[in-house]
């Protein structure tokens, strides 16, 4: 198909700016994690599990994250050697594992939740208030929308 139109330019794409601000929110989060030495894609389990029940299974972590069970099995690895997740294994099945936030993740998890949200202010202090709420709200409708619900952690 041949057209005379003149291509779009990159930057007037929506998802372009979209993705612009994720990129540059995302990587002041993971900035403002090293002191913790938690990655996003760890906080985002972390948090996830935060407030669950007191063990949850890596599938079920898998499917609320929309990562592979074996991305997830590398994160909780590496969560296990921080001493912030327990991982205990069935007596039934030795595939089968439960996982369970430890007593340090607990205690951590409130400050970093603190450093995500004081990100959040920081990089959307130039929008008002109602801008704010607007923004959430369209992107909450997009979400929904497309069924998007899964972590964006990738």
């Amino acid at each position: 198909m041949t057209t005379s139109k003149k291509p779009s330019e990159l930057k007037s794409h929506i998802g372009y700016r979209l993705r612009a601000v994720s990129n540059a929110v995302s990587h002041s989060f993971a900035k403002k994690l090293i002191p913790s030495e938690v990655t996003v894609a760890e906080w985002v389990i972390l948090r996830e599990m935060y407030g669950k029940s007191e063990t949850i299974s890596s599938s079920i972590i898998a499917e609320l994250t929309g990562l592979t069970r074996g991305a997830v099995s590398k994160l909780v690895d590496r969560l296990v050697n921080k001493d912030l997740i327990i991982r205990t294994g069935s007596t039934i099945d030795r595939r089968y594992h439960q996982i369970q936030l430890s007593i340090k993740a607990k205690e951590l998890l409130p400050a970093l939740a603190a450093i995500a949200d004081e990100n959040d202010q920081t990089f959307f202090s130039p929008l008002s208030e109602e801008e704010q709420k607007t923004l959430m709200n369209i992107l909450t409708k997009l979400s929904e929308s497309h069924q998007l619900n899964t972590a964006p952690i990738r």
